[in-house]
C-alpha cells in the first residue's frame, strides 16, 4: 500500500513546501561584449554628431536665404540645386534617427513597456535600438551602483527612501521579449548585473534589508482579460520577466493581507503586496506609506504589517510550521474519499484487486493490467488503426477483398493485448472525458474561465477530484467542493448523467503517474510552473517517460496535441503519427520551442487571453489551444538546461509542458521534482507524494507497438485471405452446437440452461466464436465483469460453460484449453459468421472459381443467412467488450462484398434484376458501402429504365445531406447520367 509522506508539523498540515524554481546562473560579460559596445558608441558618435557636423562644416544652409516665388520654378536645375535638395532629406533623415535613439535610450532605462514608435521610422529606429541596447550592455554595472543612474527619467527622490510600486496594467510590457528581441536582451543584460550585485550586497545578512529601504508593489484587480503576472511584473520593473523568480523568492510563504500564502510563482491575486528587488524601477512610483497621498490608510497598514513577514521575522523560508494558511500550499494532496457503499465501488475495488493478483500465474504484463487509462486509450487507437486498415483495403480491393481478417497476434504481441482487454476501462475514460467538457461548457455558460488545475484523483469509487491551483469559487452543479476550497468533486453517479456537449477539450495535458491510497494520479503537465523533473537510474526513467508519452498520445480525454520525444521514443511514433514527433537532440528542441514559445505569446496577445484557458471556453474555443508537451529523457547539459528553464518560467500560461529527465536530480528551473526507484515507487517529497508508478516497460513497449505496426494501414498484408476458421459446408459438416449471432442470438444444439447464470454463459459463448484463436480465462472474465470479480468465480462459470457445451462423440470437450492457456471451442461448436465467411471464401476462392454454378450457390446461400446486425436483440448493458472488437466493420464489409458478387454475378447474364435484389439485400446490413450504391446505379441503368435511375439519383442525393456525394458517385452518374443535376433538381 502506498503510503503519503507527511509534514513533521502539527496540526493538518499536508506535507512538506513545494519547491521553487532554482536561481539560473548569471552570464558575465566577455571580451566581445565590450568591442561591440565600443562599437556602438563610435557609430553613435558619427551618426549623432559626425554627419550634422560634416554637413555644416562642408555643405553649409542648404535652403535659400530668400521667400519662394514663381521665379524659382523657371530656373535650371545646377548640381548645387541637386546638392542642396539632398542635404535637406538628410538632414530630416538625422533628425528621425536621433528621434530615435532618445526614444530606445528613454525606454532602454525606464523598462516600462515598448519603445514609443517614431513614425516612419522602421530600419532607422531599428538600427538605433541595436546601437543602444550593444552600448548599454556594458554600461549596466555602473548604472546599477551608482544612485539615480538606474532611476534616470524618475523621482530622484525616490532613491533616498523606500517606494511603493502600484501596479499598471500594460500588456505591451508582455510582447516586448518577442517583438523588441534587441532591448529585450539588454533588458535582460541589465537585469543579471543588477541582480549579480544585488547577490553580493545581501548575501551576509539574507534579508536584512530595513523596512525603509524596501520597494513594494501592490497588485491591481484585472483589467478586462488581463491579469498581471510576475513574469509581467519582473518585465515591466527589473527589465527582465525571467526575474520573477526573484520577486518569488522574496515573498514566498508570507501571509499576505487576505491571509493566504504567496506558493507556486504561476498564482498571485489582487490586493497582494509584492516586495521588490532593490533595483525595481519604472511604473507608477510613490512615496513611502507614511508620506504617499496616493496611498489609502488602509494600504499603508497593510504595507508595514506586510514588511514585518519574512524570513527575518519568521526565522528563514523553509519552516515546516503548518498554520491555516498552508493549505494554499501547492502540495499534490490525495483527495477525502466517500464511503465505497454510495456505489458499490468497493466491491469493485475488491474484485478486480483479487483478480488480478490471482493472474500472476497466467504470465499477463501486469503494468499494462494495472494501467486502465493507459491500456484503454491504447486499446481505442488499436481498434481505430485496425478499422482505418479494412476500410483501406475495401475501397482498394477490385474482384474480392484483400486482407478481410487483421493478422492474429502471437507471442509478445498477444500477451500484450490480452493485457489491454484485462486492464482496459473505457467507461471511466468516457466519464472522465464528459466530466471534464461538462465542466467547461458549465463554466463557459456562466461566464467564468477554467480554473488552473494541477491534478486530477480517480478515487477507488470512481469519483472524480480536481486539484486546483487556488480556489476558485463554487463549482457549477453537480460538481462539489471537496475537502477544502482546492478541491472540486464529481460523484461517479453524477457524472453517468452527463451527455455529450460540443466543447474543446478543458484539460489534455492531464497524465497518468501512479496510483496513492487507492486512487489514481492523473498530473497537468501544462499547468506546472517550470519543468518537472524526474531522478532516476536511466532504464527505470524509460518506463515513465513511455507510460507517459503512450497515454498522452491515445488517451480519449483530449483533442489535438503535439507530444515531442527526445533523447527517446522514436520507435513510438506508430501509436499516434499525428500527435507523435522526435527530435534528434536537445539543440533541435531549443530551436523549435524558442519559435513556438514566440507564436504562442503573440497568439494569445492578439486573441486578448492571458492564458490557453481562456482561450478553451466561451467564443473562441474554436481555437482549441492545443498543448504542446515536450518529454526529454536524457539530462540536458548545464547551458541547455538553463536554456529550457527559461523557456518553461511562462510555458504553463501558454499551454506548454516540460517533462525532463536527470541523473543527479539538481536541474535548474524546476518547479517540481520526481523520483523513479527501481522497486517502481514515484517520489515526490516536495509534493507529498509516494506512487506506485505507472511504467511501460520495454519489452511491453515492444510489444504494444509490434500490434500497432501489423495494423498500420499502409502495410503491405502477408497473411492470407483466408477466415482463421473454415467449416466443413456439405451436409456431412452438419455441427453439433450451431448459434446464430448474425441478427437475433439463438442457439441450437444445446438446451437452455436455468438460472442467473444463463446470460453470462450466452455472453462468454460468444465471445468465444468471435475468436476462435482462443480467449484468455482473465480476458473473459474481465469481458463478463467488467468491474471485477474472484478467480474462483470465473472458474466457477468455465466449468459450467464446459459442462453446457458438452462432450464430441469421442469424449473430447468441446471447451478445452490450448497450449498457451487460453479457453478454445472445438471445431463441432459453430456460427453463423464462420459459415458466412466460408461459404464466401469457397465461392471465391476455392471450388466457385472454376464452376459458375456453384459460385452462384453458394453466394445465395451466403446471403440468405444475413438477418440483421450482429447480436441484434443482446441485452442493455451487457457486451461491452464489443467496443473493443472491429466486427462491428468487418461484417459489413463481409456482406457488401456477397452482395456485389453475387450482382456481379447476375449482370454476367444480363440480369439486372436480381443483381439489384441481391445490392439492395446486402444494403440493408451495410448501407452507408459507397460501393454497394455505385454498383447499385449500374444494375439500374442495365434495366433500361431511366426515369428509375433519376429516383435513384434523387434518392442518393438526399441520404448524402450537407456532405454531398463521394466524388467516385459523382463520376459514375455523369457517366450513366449526364444531365443527373438537372433531373435531381425536378424530381425534388
Amino acid at each position: 500500500m502506498a503510503r503519503r509522506t507527511t509534514s513533521s508539523s502539527t496540526g493538518s498540515s499536508p506535507g512538506p513546501r513545494n519547491r521553487t524554481p532554482q536561481p539560473l546562473p548569471r552570464r558575465r560579460r566577455t571580451f566581445g561584449d565590450f568591442v561591440k559596445a565600443f562599437g556602438a558608441f563610435v557609430a553613435l558618435v558619427v551618426l549623432l554628431v559626425g554627419v550634422p557636423g560634416a554637413l555644416a562644416t562642408q555643405i553649409g544652409w542648404p535652403l535659400p536665404s530668400g521667400k519662394p516665388s514663381l521665379d524659382w520654378l523657371q530656373q535650371e536645375i545646377t548640381v548645387d540645386t541637386f546638392i542642396n535638395v539632398l542635404t535637406v532629406i538628410v538632414w530630416f533623415a538625422w533628425a528621425q534617427f536621433t528621434a530615435c535613439v532618445l526614444v530606445e535610450v528613454k525606454a532602454a532605462l525606464s523598462g516600462v513597456g515598448l519603445p514609443n514608435r517614431v513614425p516612419g521610422a522602421g530600419p532607422s529606429q531599428l538600427l538605433a535600438r541595436q546601437l543602444v541596447a550593444a552600448l548599454l550592455l556594458v554600461g549596466a554595472t555602473a548604472a546599477s551602483f551608482t544612485p539615480g543612474l538606474s532611476q534616470l527619467g524618475q523621482n530622484l527622490e525616490g532613491n533616498q527612501r523606500g517606494t511603493v510600486a502600484v501596479a499598471q496594467q500594460t500588456p505591451g510590457g508582455l510582447f516586448a521579449q518577442q517583438q523588441e528581441q534587441a532591448a529585450a536582451d539588454t533588458a535582460a543584460a541589465i537585469a543579471e548585473q543588477a541582480a549579480h550585485a544585488a547577490s553580493h550586497a545581501d548575501s551576509g545578512s539574507g534579508h536584512a534589508a530595513k523596512e525603509g529601504d524596501t520597494k513594494y508593489y501592490r497588485i491591481q484587480p484585472p483589467e478586462g482579460r488581463h491579469h498581471d503576472s510576475l513574469w509581467e511584473i519582473a518585465q515591466r520593473h527589473l527589465g527582465d520577466g525571467r526575474r520573477y523568480k526573484e520577486i518569488y523568492q522574496l515573498n514566498k510563504d508570507r501571509t499576505q493581507p487576505d491571509g493566504s500564502k504567496l506558493s507556486e510563482a504561476s498564482l498571485i491575486r489582487p490586493g497582494w503586496i509584492l516586495e521588490m528587488p532593490g533595483d525595481a524601477h519604472g511604473g507608477e512610483l510613490v512615496e513611502m506609506p507614511d508620506e504617499a497621498p496616493k496611498v489609502s490608510e488602509q494600504v499603508q497598514q497593510q504595507i508595514h504589517d506586510y514588511a514585518k513577514t519574512g524570513d527575518h521575522q519568521q526565522g528563514g523560508g523553509s519552516q515546516q510550521g503548518g498554520g491555516s494558511g498552508d493549505r494554499d500550499t501547492a502540495h499534490i494532496h490525495v483527495p477525502q474519499q466517500r464511503p465505497s457503499s454510495d456505489q458499490g465501488g468497493g466491491d469493485q475495488q475488491h474484485e478486480q484487486a483479487g483478480s488480478q493478483e490471482s493472474g500472476f500465474s497466467f504470465g499477463l504484463p501486469e503494468a499494462l493490467v494495472g494501467a486502465p487509462l493507459l491500456a484503454a486509450g491504447l486499446l481505442g487507437a488499436l481498434g481505430r488503426r485496425r478499422r482505418q486498415a479494412l476500410w483501406q483495403s475495401a475501397l482498394g480491393a477490385v474482384g474480392g477483398r484483400r486482407g478481410m481478417e487483421p493478422p492474429i497476434p502471437t507471442g509478445s504481441a498477444a500477451d500484450a493485448q490480452d493485457a489491454l482487454l484485462v486492464g482496459a476501462d473505457p467507461e471511466g475514460v468516457r466519464l472522465l472525458d464528459l466530466s471534464l467538457r461538462g465542466l467547461a461548457a458549465a463554466l463557459a455558460a456562466e461566464s467564468r474561465p477554467l480554473p488552473t488545475v494541477y491534478a486530477a484523483w480517480l478515487s477507488g469509487n470512481g469519483d472524480l477530484h480536481l486539484q486546483l491551483a487556488q480556489p476558485a469559487g463554487k463549482p457549477p452543479a453537480p460538481w462539489q467542493l471537496g475537502q477544502d476550497q482546492t478541491f472540486w468533486m464529481l460523484a461517479r453517479t453524477d457524472a453517468e448523467r452527463y451527455e455529450d456537449v460540443d466543447t474543446a477539450a478543458p484539460y489534455p495535458g492531464l497524465v497518468s503517474l501512479g496510483t496513492m491510497d487507492d486512487s489514481r494520479l492523473l498530473l497537468n503537465l501544462e499547468s506546472v510552473p517550470g519543468i518537472v523533473s524526474l531522478s532516476g537510474s536511466e532504464s527505470d526513467r524509460a518506463g515513465v517517460f513511455a507510460s507517459v508519452a503512450a497515454e498522452l498520445a491515445t488517451n480519449g480525454w483530449s483533442d489535438r496535441m503535439t507530444i515531442t520525444l527526445v533523447g527517446f521514443g522514436q520507435d513510438l511514433t506508430p501509436l499516434a503519427p499525428n500527435r507523435l514527433r522526435h527530435l534528434d537532440d536537445v539543440e533541435a528542441l531549443v530551436e523549435t520551442m524558442e519559435a513556438e514559445t514566440r507564436q504562442r505569446r503573440g497568439a494569445l496577445g492578439a486573441a486578448g487571453h492571458d492564458s490557453v484557458l481562456t482561450g478553451r471556453t466561451g467564443p473562441a474555443q474554436h481555437t482549441r489551444w492545443a498543448p504542446h508537451l515536450v518529454l526529454l529523457a536524457a539530462e540536458p547539459s548545464a547551458e541547455d538546461a538553463v536554456k529550457l528553464a527559461e523557456l518553461a518560467a511562462d510555458a504553463s500560461r501558454l499551454g506548454i509542458g516540460y517533462l525532463v529527465g536527470t541523473e543527479s536530480g539538481d536541474l535548474p528551473g524546476a518547479a517540481w521534482e520526481m523520483e523513479i526507484t527501481s522497486q517502481g515507487k514515484l517520489l515526490a517529497p516536495l509534493l507529498g507524494l509516494e506512487l506506485d508508478a505507472q511504467l511501460l516497460p520495454v519489452a511491453q513497449q515492444r510489444a504494444v507497438v509490434e500490434l500497432f505496426v501489423e495494423a498500420d494501414p499502409e502495410r503491405e498484408s502477408t497473411n492470407s485471405s483466408a477466415p482463421p476458421f473454415l467449416v466443413d459446408i456439405s451436409e456431412q459438416g452438419r455441427p453439433a452446437v450451431y448459434a446464430r449471432l448474425v441478427g437475433p442470438y439463438e442457439i441450437i444444439g444445446l438446451e437452455t440452461p436455468d438460472g442467473e447464470r444463463s446470460p453470462l454463459l450466452h455472453e462468454a459463448l460468444a465471445l468465444l466464436l468471435l475468436h476462435r484463436e482462443g480467449v484468455h480465462p482473465r480476458v473473459l472474465s474481465s469481458a463478463l465483469w467488467p468491474r471485477g470479480v474472484t478467480e474462483d468465480v470465473r472458474d466457477a462459470l468455465v466449468e459450467r460453460l464446459r459442462g453446457w457445451l458438452g462432450n464430441d462423440p469421442d469424449g473430447t470437450p468441446r471447451l478445452g484449453i490450448d497450449a498457451a492457456g487460453r479457453l478454445t471451442l472445438a471445431k463441432s461448436v459453430v456460427s453463423d459468421l464462420d459459415v458466412l465467411r466460408s461459404l464466401y471464401h469457397e465461392a471465391t476462392q476455392g471450388k466457385g472459381v472454376n464452376s459458375r454454378a456453384v459460385r452462384g450457390r453458394l453466394l445465395t446461400d451466403a446471403l440468405v443467412l444475413v438477418r440483421g446486425p450482429l447480436l441484434a436483440d443482446r441485452p442493455q448493458g451487457r457486451y461491452g467488450w464489443l467496443t473493443h472488437e472491429i466486427i462491428d466493420a468487418q461484417l459489413p464489409l463481409l456482406v457488401a462484398d456477397i452482395g456485389l458478387a453475387l450482382s456481379a454475378f447476375h449482370l454476367e447474364k444480363d440480369r439486372a434484376e436480381k443483381a439489384i435484389e441481391a445490392l439492395n439485400a446486402a444494403l440493408g446490413s451495410a448501407p452507408g458501402d459507397e460501393r454497394l450504391w455505385n454498383e447499385l446505379l449500374r444494375a439500374t441503368h442495365a434495366t433500361g429504365d431511366s426515369d428509375r435511375l433519376k429516383r435513384l439519383a434523387a434518392d442518393l442525393v438526399a441520404r448524402s445531406g450537407a456532405r454531398g456525394l463521394p466524388p467516385r458517385t459523382e463520376a459514375l452518374l455523369d457517366e450513366l447520367l449526364p444531365t443527373w443535376r438537372s433531373g435531381v433538381a425536378a424530381v425534388g
